[in-house]
């Protein structure tokens, strides 16, 4: 099936990339042991070749095809969603990063304070009841009346003999205060443990970005073979047409002949029963072109109105020149990356669980300023603060800790044997592929020379019918040998273009969008 350089991996080697890849917190021993020996080939094709990995939509020539995945990029909801999923990863490693760092806080305060004083009764309460005869310059001294400055009581000296000549009345006081502060907290990763929850949302972010990328190639994917279903949806509608046309002649030629005496009425109504059978395959067509296209726009993001046309053919396929090999594709498609990094995050998650049971060491600092006016602010002689560090020892939590540890070692083990399903999986997938590629050929070669003596049988025995040497029942046979060989050639022409499509998937190839593709042409000048 596959032609070109042959090109050998070891079973060790893909190992041996796949270990040097995996994080330390990876039960290693686990993993080995878990993971099947990778063959140097795969058993569909003893060649190997080289992977079609770059443009796979290219292959198709069909300008219609890249548009459309163009479009479903843009507004398919999933894959935005996907998208979205990215950013909210991506903000989540940045939040456990801060972790790693001091945090630091202010705080201001301004406030001001109104006081109602009764000098008289404040006399009262310091034993002197009278304050009659009292001189100015001692009432100012117990309740500052005199606001001027000028000696005399404010309101309250009448005859400016230097004595009170009228009740204390009531004195309100505003004092103002100022206040400002500081505050920084800063827990010290001693034993690692914030760097692996940090290092363990970054595997969480890159898993999300290769997530992305796998919803891109799915998207593509699914797109085309929706279009490549569509297609085949109105040349199956369109060869149920034509079968149908084709019994409404047939009614008509047995019932002049039947008018004639040549045919008797069981010929008619065996037409007549071909011909409904032939209208109901044609009502099923129709529904299903309908629901193909509804399909596709689906995926687009648009109204599922039905009203997108297909193309005319099927896309003839090229030569595949090979599939790479096995342990190219760790490396290669996005949802085994994803798998690998997830499987690195349960690890540096469990790390950081069982961590917890060791002892936190915090720093922590606190500056303040306060007074009167805003100058006080900054005067050095009103700062005052203090620096202090804190030891925290869990000692006994119920066995919520060790329980959290057990937890989280028994999430990233179950990550690790995901991993390996998804591994088997993708394998299993790309094997798939290439065998049905050859075996898909095969069919469709066969089903062409079926169609093709079924349709030269018709024609023959339509020629015997007209000149009375073959019955109707000969007739009706010929026709429903074509039109099923010709039905089952055209499914199976969509097959096989779907298939190169999965395997394109399967192995990890790539594409271009139309905004890519039209860079990359200006940069080499074609």
């Amino acid at each position: 099936m596959f032609s070109g350089k042959t090109i050998f991996r070891s079973s060790a080697a893909a190992t041996a990339i796949l270990m040097a890849a995996s994080c330390a917190s990876v039960d290693q021993e686990l993993l080995q042991a878990q993971l099947p020996e990778t063959p140097e080939s795969w058993t569909a094709d003893a060649e190997v070749g080289i992977a079609p990995t770059g443009d796979w939509v290219a292959a198709f020539h069909d300008t219609a095809l890249r548009g459309l995945i163009d479009e479903a990029l843009e507004r398919n909801n999933n894959y935005l969603a996907t998208a979205a999923n990215l950013e909210q990863a991506r903000a989540g490693a940045r939040i456990s990063r801060a972790n790693l760092l001091p945090t630091l806080g202010a705080s201001g305060n301004v406030s001001r304070n109104a006081i109602v004083t009764d000098p008289t009764s404040a006399a009262q309460a310091g034993g002197n009841s009278d304050v009659s005869g009292l001189r100015a310059q001692e009432i100012e001294d117990r309740f500052g009346l005199d606001t001027d400055g000028d000696g005399n009581l404010d309101g309250l000296d009448t005859d400016s003999d230097g004595f009170i000549d009228a009740d204390l009345p009531n004195r309100r006081l505003y004092i103002n205060n100022f206040s400002l502060g500081a505050q920084i907290q800063w827990e010290l990763d001693v034993w690692g443990r914030l760097t692996d929850q940090t290092r363990a949302a970054y595997k969480d972010a890159a898993a999300a970005y290769a997530d992305l990328e796998a919803a891109r190639l799915s998207l593509a994917a699914r797109v085309a073979q929706a279009w490549f279903a569509l297609i085949e949806a109105r040349q199956q509608r369109e060869l149920a047409e034509r079968d149908t046309q084709a019994r409404e002649r047939n009614l008509r030629v047995t019932e002049r002949r039947y008018d004639r005496g040549v045919s008797s009425s069981l010929d008619v109504r065996l037409s007549r029963s071909a011909l409904g059978s032939s209208q109901a395959n044609l009502a099923l067509r129709q529904r299903l072109e309908l629901e193909a296209s509804r399909a596709l726009e689906v995926l687009l993001g648009r109204y599922p109105a039905a009203e997108l046309e297909a193309a005319a053919t099927l896309p003839s396929l090229p030569e595949l020149a090979g599939a790479g090999a096995p342990g190219d594709i760790l490396s290669r498609r996005p949802d085994l990356i994803a798998a690998e990094a997830r499987m690195q995050s349960a690890g540096l998650q469990a790390r950081a669980a069982r961590k917890q049971l060791l002892p936190q060491l915090t720093l922590s600092s606190q500056i303040s300023t306060s007074g009167p006016n805003l100058a006080d602010l900054i005067d050095p002689e009103r700062l005052a603060g203090n620096i202090a560090a804190g030891l925290f020892q869990p000692l006994f939590q119920g066995g919520r800790i060790l329980a959290n540890s057990k937890r989280a070692r028994a999430a990233a083990e179950a990550s690790l044997y995901s991993y390996v399903q998804t591994v088997l999986t993708a394998y299993q997938e790309a094997e798939n592929a290439i065998a049905a590629e050859t075996l898909l050929a095969a069919r469709e070669e066969a089903l062409l020379l079926a169609y093709e003596e079924a349709a030269a049988a018709e024609e023959l025995t339509e020629r015997r019918y007209s000149s009375g040497a073959a019955t109707i029942f000969n007739l009706l046979d010929a026709q429903t040998r074509r039109i099923s060989s010709e039905s089952a050639y055209i499914q199976a022409q969509q097959q096989r273009v779907s298939n190169r499509v999965q395997l394109y998937l399967a192995i990890g190839g790539d594409f271009l969008t139309e905004e890519r593709l039209a860079a990359l042409q200006a940069d080499t000048g074609e």
